[in-house]
């Protein structure tokens, strides 16, 4: 009797540890899905931006490529900040962060105070990015970090598709900017819930850390090994080409689709909603091929729906193509987090972020203004084309690791 009460216990103990095992990991997910409300929504935008402020379409692209540079610019910083200080507070910096901005946007009137908002709301971005996943990663064994990050970016998908939700309501009813005040108010609160968490179980990175002689350029310096910088290139090729694509896809639905500008951003929020299962099905291809393969066939399922995507004979046709891009564009980050995890030391995971990051954010700043001239030369159609190209590259680059 005294052992069956014994297993009980024993079996309700641990129960009751992997429950409190994963409430960090979940609190991690939902900030997650706060932070990317205002993924897409400048994007979106676009055409509402070129006709309200009366601007050329490569005016109207500063708005994804000066807050792509303030990204970029903190992506370094914010890895050192993950790797010394504790996750709980850096979080609720990130929410603290977009809160205020939001608010901010919200209130703009001329075109240069709205680019100053989004850039400075962009800044929680790395600060989230950078401490969320590092601090995933060593929350969860090796084998279970490509499911935990596809339960992460589906609820940043949530997140992405409720921000272009409001913003359709918005456009229709009282303007844009009420998605922006609208969403302040929850990051702030959920800024308070981190901050009364008691800890992440992993307050500091460093104290694993086994090179304290060496100095800290040295140290951060040590996370890049061949097969990363190998894995950072491919992640650069195909940045080109998302980013580029991606940023316009609104004024393809408007100009060559001849859709309105509120259809235009209802077609677009349905990526998100269609990133929920695409990214949990990424999570489970990941554990299923592995890192590698599962990441080349995503990359090769969005190169191939881009191409065909300017041929779609009629708008249902057009919805079709665009939900398989979105499936196969959100499956793609769960492995290739993975990856970043699996070929950076634990001690300097942050640092290798800060590096995955940096790479995306250097290509992402750029790509947008790059893509709205060929479009001013050519038609987006054809930017279509130089993205789906880019896009093989990098599965050639990627071939390369083991």
């Amino acid at each position: 009797m005294k052992t069956f009460k014994h297993t009980c216990i024993c079996r309700t103990f641990k129960v009751e540890v992997k429950a409190m095992d994963n409430k960090p990991l979940w609190l991690i997910c939902i900030t997650h899905m706060l932070i990317e409300i205002y993924l897409l929504i400048q994007v979106a935008l676009i055409p509402v931006i070129v006709e309200e402020f009366q601007l050329s379409l490569l005016e109207a692209s500063l708005i994804a490529t000066a807050p792509n540079l303030i990204m970029l610019l903190m992506n370094i910083p914010s890895g050192f900040l993950a790797d010394h200080f504790s996750p709980k507070h850096l979080l609720a910096l990130s929410m603290i962060i977009e809160g205020i901005s939001a608010f901010f946007v919200s209130q703009t009137r001329n075109f240069w105070t709205l680019v100053l908002g989004v850039s400075l709301l962009k800044i929680s971005s790395p600060i989230y990015h950078i401490t969320g996943l590092s601090l995933l990663s060593r929350l969860t064994s090796s084998e279970k970090v490509g499911r935990w990050v596809g339960y992460h970016n589906a609820l940043g998908n949530v997140g992405t598709a409720a921000g272009l939700v409001t913003l359709a309501v918005s456009l229709s009813t009282t303007g844009w900017r009420l998605t922006y005040m609208f969403w302040a108010f929850p990051a702030l609160f959920w800024s308070i819930i981190l901050l009364k968490f008691p800890h992440f179980g992993v307050e500091k990175a460093v104290k694993n850390d086994h090179s304290k002689n060496k100095s800290e350029l040295k140290k951060s310096m040590l996370v890049l090994s061949s097969n990363f910088t190998i894995l950072l290139i491919a992640i650069a090729v195909r940045e080109i080409g998302a980013s580029g694509s991606n940023t316009y896809m609104t004024t393809f639905f408007t100009d060559s689709k001849g859709l309105s500008e509120t259809a235009a951003s209802l077609i677009f929020s349905l990526g998100p909603f269609v990133g929920i299962l695409g990214s949990l099905g990424g999570g489970f291809l990941c554990e299923k091929l592995g890192a590698k393969k599962a990441l080349c066939w995503n990359i090769f399922g969005c190169a191939v729906a881009l191409l065909l995507l300017p041929l779609t004979p009629s708008i249902p046709f057009l919805i079709f193509i665009y939900t398989l891009y979105s499936l196969f564009s959100s499956a793609l980050w769960s492995p290739m987090n993975t990856l970043v995890a699996k070929f950076t030391p634990e001690a300097r995971r942050g640092m290798g972020y800060s590096f995955y990051f940096f790479t995306e954010g250097l290509l992402a700043s750029a790509a947008p203004t790059l893509a709205a001239l060929i479009i001013e030369f050519t038609d987006v159609c054809f930017l279509f084309q130089c993205s789906a190209f880019f896009l093989f590259a990098s599965i050639g680059i990627l071939l390369l690791l083991p």
